[in-house]
């Protein structure tokens, strides 16, 4: 299997970033990112963290977060942050970003060359 990606780090969290945007989620994403989240095996990472097209009408992208251990994630801060500079660096290249997560949509703003701020909401 060929694979093209991506694999950034913000504050310590490790993803390995696919563009899934046009092709959508590989089918087996949760074996894939437990065989490749394997450190001093494979990659070695968090999990993976696919950038997709957005479903919510003037969103950016969505990320979906799937852990070393295959599970689905809502949200990741530092992951959505690794996201906006991706998506910056290739081609959208706008102050504001709007990023569908399974925990909502999120405004995540560039302050600065690799500087990012995401409103995370209220924690309850």
């Amino acid at each position: 299997m060929k694979l093209s990606f991506t694999k950034m780090q913000g504050c310590a969290n490790d993803y390995i970033y696919l563009d899934c945007r046009t092709s959508g989620v590989p089918e087996n994403i949760a074996a894939l990112s437990q065989r490749l989240s394997r450190r001093h095996f494979s990659i070695g990472a968090d999990g993976i963290i696919c950038i997709c097209a957005p479903v919510t009408a003037g969103a950016d992208a969505m990320m979906r977060i799937f852990n070393a251990d295959g599970s689905e994630g809502k949200m990741c801060g530092n992951g959505i942050r690794c996201v906006a500079e991706w998506l910056y660096t290739h081609g959208m290249a706008k102050p504001k970003l709007a990023i569908d997560t399974l925990s909502g949509l999120k405004t995540v703003a560039r302050m600065g060359e690799g500087l990012w701020q995401v409103e995370m909401g209220t924690y309850t």
